[in-house]
């Protein structure tokens, strides 16, 4: 295959030698702006779409107001309207994550001459420029490469280079071009003309080699983000770029700066020249109320700036519209940024009812361009394969066994089973790891919820949202418990014998990093302190996981384990202590989701009448704690306050908080 990835519109040398591509040749000395002349530029982002094009949830069903580029691009016209200059740029992830983005790549697939959906959709947007994520390398070079080839926009990406096999860096070539320089013109505030060159630069997170160590070993190399920014932006400023935009699909992290970090935007704003910075990954909101606090970090949560550099992170799914508003003044030195301020404008917004109330309307161009994707979507995910004998949901994966996970491991474990059947693997105990990836993470709406009876894909696609490789390692028993412990950080320290309201979960902990490992049974002790931090470093002695067992006896350290899993845990993914790929003895070429949906129906083909049988086997559970008042948060459905009646210690409150998530509390006293 072609290794060098090129949009239209953009052919350029990249090497480190001579890098960069620009749209102009150097600007006319004597048309240079009076001294003083100002202009106001307003930087409009979308991030992390995930193939969500529409306001449409595929796994209900349902239209669903919180999310869609059609809406997002109500805010655009809009934003554009209220000013004279304005730059619209996209920051990654909008191929993977969704039934319509899996429909595309693994059963429709993509034919030369065919246009990409979330293509139809953005080349009615006019966008300058676009950034390569993370999940674009999910399915594949050859698939990446067919789909951008249809923009009408530009993408670059500075630290992903093709692999050429040596150690001489002075002759790495980039595998898209690592900036653009554009020529725009522009009205100053007096309403005159001017010609200015901006330039864009974007990143990925290095860990794309571990992540898709499949579709990418031997092809590319990733390189550290603000070191490839110290590489490029001088030359971008010598090639004549007025003003550097940079968009890093990369999250805010003020913690101590490391090589190849994945989230780097914070020490970003530190290199010389960059004016704004436009970034994403992180599915969060920059401004805003995560970042309270932070001053001391030279964050400013009200302007929206890092080290006073401009910077916006629009959320995910398109529910918000990233803007950054520039003052721009011509000064002997050229044109400079004088104040900023950042702002994020949401699709919709929830009453004090907690109802969902849209502020925007779908833009009809693009409903229209992708109704043909849409409609051939929802038909295949709505074909029935296979059955389930009750109901599966993970309304409390976050503090109970459950069944959303349970289906996933038993499916894991019987196809790793199979596949050691005649190896010298054959006759290893086999654990398997699942995590709740829909627990409130995306809203109060966002959980599984999949009724007994006909099982769909879409159902499968709900149960595993991410197209993640199986993968098995072999571990023993002390790699298996520091897995557990680093899961159980996903719980805040609780203080027996309090009267206090304390919270449970800790939200700066990603719910899919919550494994649960089936095979074995434990109990998670939250009175004792984490042992380690999210991102994997040992911050204390806790010993949460006790009474570790595998069929009934206390696991030892040396004990030996096959643990089934995926190619994002297995090479990394989530900074699990002893966990990476030196660890992997089975290399499966087999999906999980494939492998679950595989499982549905074999064991539909057992018991015809009434299918699998998805309940949880309650394999972990808290160890007691007496006199607290703990309490979490889940969906506010009917369906989820009528779950809570199966478990004597999951009670509801009848309280609804501000972002339309229904409190419980948690009695750890009652013997389970």
């Amino acid at each position: 295959m072609k290794l060098k990835l090129r949009s239209v519109a953009v052919l350029c040398a990249t090497s480190l030698l001579i890098v960069g591509c620009s749209d102009s040749d150097k600007d006319d000395p004597s048309l240079a702006p009076e001294i003083g002349t100002q202009l106001e530029l307003r930087l409009l982002e979308t991030t992390d779409l995930h193939a969500n094009v529409l306001s449409y949830n595929y796994f209900s069903d349902k239209s669903d107001d919180k999310v869609g580029l059609a809406k997002t691009a109500l805010l655009i016209n809009q934003a554009r309207e209220q000013v004279s200059n304005h730059i619209l740029v996209d920051n990654g992830d909008l191929l993977q994550g969704n039934p319509l983005g899996d429909y595309i790549a693994k059963i429709k697939t993509l034919k030369p001459g065919d246009i990409h959906p979330m293509y139809k959709a953005m080349n009615t947007l006019n966008y300058d420029v676009a950034n390569i994520g993370n999940h674009e390398f999910n399915f594949g070079l050859d698939f990446l490469q067919e789909a951008i080839n249809d923009a009408n926009f530009p993408y670059i990406s500075a630290n992903v280079f093709v692999d050429d096999g040596d150690a001489d860096e002075g002759n790495d070539e980039t595998l898209f071009p690592p900036f653009l320089i554009k020529e725009k013109a522009f009205t100053d505030k007096s309403g005159n003309t001017h010609q200015i060159k901006i330039g864009f630069i974007g990143f990925v997170p290095p860990q794309i080699m571990q992540w898709d160590k499949a579709n990418l070993a031997g092809k590319v190399i990733a390189k550290d983000i603000v070191k490839m920014a110290k590489h490029y932006v001088p030359l971008m400023k010598a090639q004549g770029a007025d003003i550097v935009i940079a968009i890093p699909h990369s999250g805010l992290d003020v913690s101590e700066q490391k090589p190849l970090a994945e989230n780097a935007s914070y020490y970003l704003s530190e290199v010389d020249d960059i004016d704004a910075i436009m970034f994403g990954h992180a599915h969060a909101n920059f401004p805003g109320e995560k970042y309270d606090g932070l001053v001391e970090a030279a964050i400013d949560n009200e302007k929206g700036t890092l080290n006073g550099v401009a910077a916006v992170m629009p959320g995910f799914w398109g529910n918000n519209l990233g803007i950054i508003d520039l003052n721009l003044e011509y000064t002997i030195d050229g044109w400079q940024v004088i104040s900023s301020q950042s702002q994020l404008q949401s699709i919709y917004e929830i009453d004090d009812n907690k109802k969902v109330i849209p502020l925007v309307t779908s833009d009809t161009d693009i409903v229209d361009a992708v109704s043909t994707e849409h409609d051939e979507t929802r038909t295949w995910v709505n074909k029935a394969f296979a059955k389930v004998s009750g109901p599966i949901n993970s309304y409390f994966a976050l503090v109970n066994d459950d069944p959303s996970i349970q289906i996933v491991t038993d499916a894991q474990s019987w196809y790793t089973a199979k596949i050691v059947e005649g190896t010298e693997l054959e006759g290893l105990p086999i654990l398997s790891a699942g995590a709740p990836f829909r627990s409130g993470r995306g809203g109060a709406d966002d959980y599984t919820a999949i009724e007994a009876g006909d099982i769909a894909y879409r159902n499968v696609a709900d149960l595993y949202i991410y197209p993640n490789i199986l993968k098995v390692l072999k571990l023993n028993g002390e790699q298996v418990k520091e897995w557990l412990e680093m899961s159980a950080g996903q719980f805040n320290q609780i203080t027996a014998n309090s009267n206090q309201v304390q919270a449970l979960i800790n939200s700066d902990f990603p719910s899919y990093n919550f494994d649960v490992l089936d095979g074995v049974t434990y109990q998670i002790d939250v009175t004792q302190p984490a042992r380690y931090d999210t991102k994997g470093t040992k911050i204390s002695d806790g010993n949460r996981i006790k009474n570790l067992r595998f069929s009934g006896e206390l696991v030892t350290d040396q004990q030996v384990f096959l643990v089934a899993t995926n190619n994002y845990r297995a090479s990394g993914g989530g900074h699990f202590p002893n966990i990476d790929t030196s660890k992997v003895v089975i290399d499966s070429p087999n999906e999980n989701r494939q492998v679950v949906a595989d499982y549905l129906t074999a064991q539909t083909e057992l018991n015809t009448e009434s299918g699998l049988d998805p309940s949880a086997d309650m394999n972990w559970q808290f160890s007691p704690v007496e006199n607290v008042n703990i309490q979490f948060h889940s969906s506010n459905s009917e369906q989820a306050n009528e779950f809570s009646k199966k478990f004597d210690h999951i009670l509801p409150t009848g309280e609804i908080n501000d972002a339309g998530f229904a409190l419980y509390s948690l009695d750890l006293n009652i013997k389970k």
